[in-house]
């Protein structure tokens, strides 16, 4: 008997070695464009304060096992673009910013993690919620020199063969990096054999008639990127429906197993604006696409690694400007995204053929923001107000408030920084910084990522935990 224990003993602990040293069958990487440390804590105060609670509510992407960082500057700069970041967490290459795929002769081809996968046997997919050509997506397939050459790049997806694409859509689709007429892509990716789908319900209903997919908004709708989850309405394409798609493409008569990269790329953008509501919705619709995973993993736990990073941290968000106060809860009353108001101010100026009084400007910004209502604001902030009024309303040309990816109006970039001083919440600049990226990993090889790496790591450490 004492035999027989010391058996399945043995047994046990062999089985144990071997479920630790087993090879991630399927892989999800997560990149939440950028994302740094702050807006992955400011998002789980601001979830806390909803609750009336000074602590932090966790997102599911920090309850993980493994949790760490990362470094992220490129070949030759300090502060990363996109395109470097992107091809450095693609790739375990650094390359300049702008390059794509390449290293840093901005010309000699590097393959990614993505092509590893597909090298080894597996089923590939891109995934983002801003354009299928846009940097960081596009350093999982492309190589080219500049990442504003989206005809270009969009021209080696088929080179790439991989069989899962999903985004908005492309942003340069018969324009060559010259802006000069160029063969629409699209005959081009329908003749190398994709099925081009737009919208979910159009995905629901071929699904199982394609091989190979790239799945885009309906048509109508923004190429540039799906809505911010904040101004999400019914029917709009959301980056949980794009993960969802993604499983089910690459599951499908598949035993071999598959890698999948997901790109939450507007957290980025809203950053850039510095509009905080936004980035803490942007981070949580991130966090509900990462579930979709989760779900995936919790079938398959001893053959499924999640990794979760980001290219870069945008903004030097500051989380308290140094009254040892931060008040995020007043962010719940931000019913639109910065851009979703200035779309709102424009329509207000149409509907009433340009003369917009003070008192609909009111009403407006009492239904979006809570101003006045929900949100009792200062006889300063209120003159603030009043004289982006003046500039929006009361000029023939209106000067547009310009960020690295919008045009806004006066108002609507006042307003938004208004509830970010009221929170008590900082920006100290509109571009990328220097900072660590986040790490978190759960599953089969999360154990690789327990400590400080260099973005080049990451995909260097997926292969190994894969066994490409």
């Amino acid at each position: 008997m004492k035999r027989f224990f010391h058996f399945l003993f043995l047994l046990f602990i062999a089985a144990a070695v071997a479920a630790q040293n087993g090879k991630a069958k399927y892989v999800f990487y997560f990149i939440g464009d950028g994302m740094g440390l702050n807006q992955v804590h400011g998002t789980e105060i601001y979830k806390a304060s909803l609750n009336n609670s000074v602590g932090v509510e966790s997102l599911l992407f920090t309850t993980f096992p493994v949790a760490s960082f990362a470094t992220s500057y490129s070949s030759v700069h300090r502060v990363t673009d996109s395109a470097a970041g992107g091809s450095a967490l693609a790739t375990g290459v650094k390359t300049k910013n702008g390059g794509l795929g390449v290293d840093s002769t901005m010309v000699t081809p590097v393959s990614s993690v993505a092509v590893w996968a597909k090298e080894a046997g597996h089923k590939v997919g891109v995934a983002t919620s801003v354009s299928i050509d846009h940097a960081t997506p596009a350093a999982f397939y492309a190589h080219q020199r500049d990442r504003g050459m989206m005809y270009e790049i969009a021209l080696d997806i088929p080179k790439a063969g991989f069989d899962f694409y999903a985004g908005s859509g492309f942003l340069r689709p018969d324009k060559d990096h010259k802006k000069q007429d160029a063969p629409s892509i699209y005959p081009i990716l329908e003749s190398a054999g994709y099925r081009l789908v737009k919208g979910y319900n159009e995905f629901q209903e071929v699904k199982n008639k394609a091989d190979k997919i790239i799945l885009m908004q309906e048509e109508g709708g923004n190429p540039k990127s799906i809505p911010y989850a904040i101004d999400r309405k019914p029917g709009d394409l959301t980056l949980s429906q794009i993960t969802e798609a993604a499983i089910e493409v690459l599951t499908k008569d598949n035993e071999n197993g598959f890698f999948l990269m997901v790109e939450g790329g507007k957290i980025d953008w809203a950053c850039h604006a510095g509009d905080a509501a936004t980035v803490f919705h942007e981070v949580m619709d991130m966090d509900d696409a990462i579930r979709v995973a989760y779900n995936f993993y919790e079938k398959h736990p001893d053959e499924t690694l999640i990794v979760v990073t980001a290219d870069h941290e945008t903004g030097a968000l500051a989380l308290s400007t140094g009254s040892m106060r931060l008040e995020p809860a007043v962010f719940k009353n931000q019913k639109v995204s910065q851009e979703g108001l200035s779309e709102a101010l424009g329509q207000l100026r149409r509907d009433k053929k340009g003369n917009v009084s003070w008192e609909d400007l009111q009403e407006l910004l009492k239904d979006k923001m809570g101003f006045w209502d929900e949100v009792p604001i200062s006889a300063q902030a209120e003159q603030k107000i009043r004289e982006a009024y003046d500039k929006s309303f009361q000029v023939e040309t209106v000067e547009m408030v310009e960020s690295l990816y919008a045009r806004d109006e006066p108002v609507a970039a006042v307003s938004v920084g208004i509830l970010s001083q009221m929170a008590r919440l900082g920006w100290s600049n509109n571009t990328h910084t220097a900072a660590y990226i986040p790490v978190f990993a759960i599953g089969a090889g999360c154990e690789l990522f327990t400590h400080k790496m260099d973005n080049t790591d990451l995909p260097k450490k997926i292969k190994q935990a894969a066994g490409y």
